[in-house]
């Protein structure tokens, strides 16, 4: 069996240069791309106060492109040798050979100015499996203290991506990400909280294991209010949720065809003009990385300045076709408030008269891609606020509502936070008080 210690280290710069290099001086394409991905890491799960799993695990992928003219063939290995490299050559140029013509096939893009990025954590890349079992132990524990049951997971990986072309372009950097997620159970009633971050010691386990279990013991005791307008907090991962979907919505081919819902309204105001929302590549609480998959350089980037819209996301293809040399992306999304006076959610609540304090949205799904109308369920914590103090928990309830119609109602934000949900990445993004959000109808629990 093998042990931990025995691991090979990860595929470094100059491997995966030496690898790359082998495969471009016997490819018979016009092009040809290698690129990698090698992954060291692992997940602790508990339910019901026990630990159900503890897993380690490494697996190493390297794939090869080939292209003749604008036909092209994908094959992968997690064999690293010179056989099973030239092999994998051999099977991506027959495929290539094979396929039909791709009429948006671009060649690879040309050598690129990589930033170099704070990626690595050294406190992730040494977290194994008794780590992971510690945190996971800590949340099990203050559980049990209060007599309430834990379900969730702790996870570490250290990762090596790399991509490289006959261009001449080549990326490499190492990346380190740990996450953590806790569901606290009181009968009926349930509390959660969920971090990502480059850190491991950034999780703060202790701190948002005891905001889960605050949340479900104030669940206790539940009233039913009828569907229709209210006024929300949306705490930052019910925020995070509805950002998440703009985000996806702002796809350039969409713009181009009139699918998308902010087609026509490049240069205009789409949300609150206090709003904000940047590309932070080099934020630390963030995970931005130094190139995308096809090796393109990331960087900061403003796609809504003050409530205006001024970028689009583009494919190669459709950038090209736009003539645009600058692809902006959006690995590291920040959404920031002009002004913004609070600095926590009890600062939001104490100063609200009377609205719903929304932890988090789940299954949120589109039902209108036109005005961007979304519709999802309130989950883990819905409370009735009123003059400044949390009265009640609330069932939960089913919402129909655009976040474009949202985002136009806003009262009052925080600072940026960090988010993340089951659904979504991770971003910065403040908790708000929207005036108005329409529920549908309320859920059965």
């Amino acid at each position: 069996m093998t042990t931990l210690n025995s691991w090979p280290k990860l595929t470094g710069r100059e491997e995966f240069r030496f690898l790359s290099e082998l495969v471009f001086t016997r490819s018979a394409g016009d092009h040809t791309v290698v690129s990698l991905r090698d992954q060291h890491g692992g997940t602790t799960r508990f339910a019901n106060n026990q630990v159900v799993q503890n897993v380690d695990s490494r697996c190493g992928t390297l794939t090869v492109t080939v292209s003749f003219g604008c036909k092209h063939g994908t094959a992968s290995t997690t064999d690293f040798t010179a056989g099973s490299v030239q092999e994998t050559l051999v099977r991506a140029e027959r495929l290539a050979r094979l396929s039909p013509e791709d009429p948006e096939y671009l060649p690879p893009p040309d050598p690129q100015q990589h930033l170099t990025l704070p990626t690595v954590r050294e406190e992730s890349r040494a977290a194994g499996p008794a780590r992971r079992l510690e945190y996971a132990g800590e949340a099990i524990g203050q559980c049990r203290v209060e007599n309430l049951s834990a379900a969730g997971i702790v996870g570490s990986s250290v990762g090596a991506i790399g991509v490289a072309a006959s261009t001449g372009l080549f990326a490499h950097e190492e990346r380190t990400e740990a996450r953590f997620s806790v569901t606290v159970q009181d009968g009926e009633a349930t509390g959660w909280a969920s971090a990502t971050h480059r850190s491991i010691d950034h999780l703060k386990v202790q701190e948002r294991t005891l905001a889960a279990i605050a949340k479900a013991k104030r669940g206790e005791e539940i009233r039913d209010l009828p569907p229709g307008m209210y006024p929300v907090i949306l705490e930052p991962a019910a925020a995070a949720g509805l950002w998440t979907w703009m985000l996806w919505s702002l796809d350039a081919k969409a713009y181009d065809k009139g699918t998308s819902p902010f087609s026509g309204r490049l240069g205009q105001r789409i949300v609150d003009a206090r709003l904000s929302l940047d590309n932070v590549s080099a934020h630390e609480d963030l995970l931005g990385v130094g190139f995308t998959p096809d090796g393109l350089a990331t960087g900061p980037s403003r796609w809504i300045d003050r409530g205006v819209l001024q970028q689009l996301s583009y494919d190669r293809y459709t950038a090209n076709a736009h003539r645009i040399r600058s692809l902006p992306t959006l690995d590291a999304p920040c959404v920031s408030a002009e002004g913004a006076a609070a600095q926590s959610v009890p600062e939001l609540i104490k100063n609200t008269k009377r609205a719903l304090l929304i932890t988090n949205f789940w299954y949120i799904r589109p039902v209108n891609a036109f005005d961007l109308t979304l519709t999802g369920m309130t989950r883990d914590g819905t409370f009735l606020v009123e003059e400044g103090q949390i009265v009640s928990a609330v069932k939960n309830l089913r919402f129909h509502e655009s976040p474009l119609r949202a985002f136009n109602q806003v009262e009052a934000c925080t600072r940026p936070l960090e988010a993340v949900t089951s659904e979504t990445g991770k971003m910065l993004v403040p908790a708000m008080v929207l005036n108005a959000f329409h529920f549908s109808s309320a859920t059965r629990f």
